[in-house]
């Protein structure tokens, strides 16, 4: 093991910047010549190459975003191109690739293993809905962003007697929005995985209204409704016309948090020690509260749905 390469991709994640930090300084401290990738797949395919030294990687562990850049490239989904990538990072006598970004990253870090790439991935996405991991870099900073947007929309929702609508990311699992409606106390939330009809949005709101609540949050997972239909069948129906805010790329910035860096850190020497030890095809996975490698094969296998506890928990507390 001489040559590793580090690609981020898919949608930007706040710790995305701590792991290619801790990447690049473990392996050049093990030894390593380390490489990084602009833009994804997309850069892959382009060969876009660039040494990194510690330098380089130099006040970057507090940003967000990710100083390697990001793209989504569907067209890497083709064998041809998984080929073409594969023949560019054995011409650049590259050992191993570590990915750092959420599933369709995975998938491409899979793609390329089939053609004979050592390759480790670092699940890195706010939504936290990777399989094989309990635990995906950039959730906690997302969850911190997402409740303290909300603390300030109670403020005013308290002040004015409003219902208050607020969309957050979650296109097909609704953890960010379970866990930041748990947080913020938050009267309902609607999420992918536990459809609620509108109508019983609105049933909810009438019996919330009539125990003598004057105001309200209902936090919105953009898989589950366009908050703005919510609003609209509300306004319709209740006669009510609540505000609707829309978190949308607020929630993907800032500086990781403490654990979002921390984590990124600690996983990121994960893989640097397995590729070391002659493990490969493997996802840098969070279970039990620890940080194991977990073959691609078996990650895929085991998914994490939200917490029914904890939705159940919410509707309690919001009576």
């Amino acid at each position: 093991m001489k040559n590793i390469a580090i690609l981020t991709s898919g949608g930007d994640a706040p710790g995305m910047n701590a792991a290619v930090r801790a990447l690049v300084r473990k392996g050049i401290y093990e030894g390593l010549h380390v490489y990084g990738i602009s833009r994804g797949y997309e850069g892959l395919l382009k060969n876009d190459f660039e040494s990194l030294n510690r330098r380089d990687v130099g006040a970057i562990v507090n940003r967000g975003g990710t100083m390697l850049k990001t793209a989504r490239c569907t067209k890497f989904k083709e064998l041809e191109n998984q080929q073409k990538a594969a023949q560019i990072l054995r011409d650049r006598e590259i050992d191993a690739l570590v990915v750092i970004g959420g599933d369709g990253s995975m998938a491409g870090a899979m793609a390329l293993a089939k053609q004979g790439i050592p390759t480790i991935t670092i699940p890195g996405t706010i939504d936290n809905d990777m399989c094989g991991t309990e635990y995906t870099i950039g959730f906690d900073t997302a969850l911190n962003t997402v409740v303290d947007a909300v603390s300030k929309i109670r403020d005013t929702t308290t002040a004015h007697d409003r219902v208050a609508i607020v969309e957050v990311m979650g296109r097909s699992a609704g953890h960010l929005a379970v866990r930041a409606g748990l947080a913020c106390g938050a009267e309902m939330v609607l999420i992918p995985e536990k459809p609620m009809s509108l109508d019983e949005v609105c049933d909810q709101l009438r019996i919330s209204h009539n125990a003598g609540k004057t105001n309200s949050i209902i936090m919105v997972a953009e898989g589950a409704y366009h908050s703005f239909e919510v609003c609209g069948y509300i306004n319709k129906h209740l006669n009510i016309s609540p505000s609707v805010t829309v978190l949308g790329y607020l929630q993907r910035g800032g500086s990781p948090s403490a654990r979002d860096a921390a984590m990124a850190a600690l996983m990121s020497e994960k893989a640097i020690d397995a590729l070391l030890e002659g493990k490969s095809n493997c996802l840098t996975a969070v279970l039990n509260g620890k940080i194991e490698m977990v073959p691609y094969e078996e990650g895929c296998t085991r998914c994490y749905p939200i917490s029914e506890a904890e939705y159940e928990l919410i509707s309690v507390l919001a009576r």
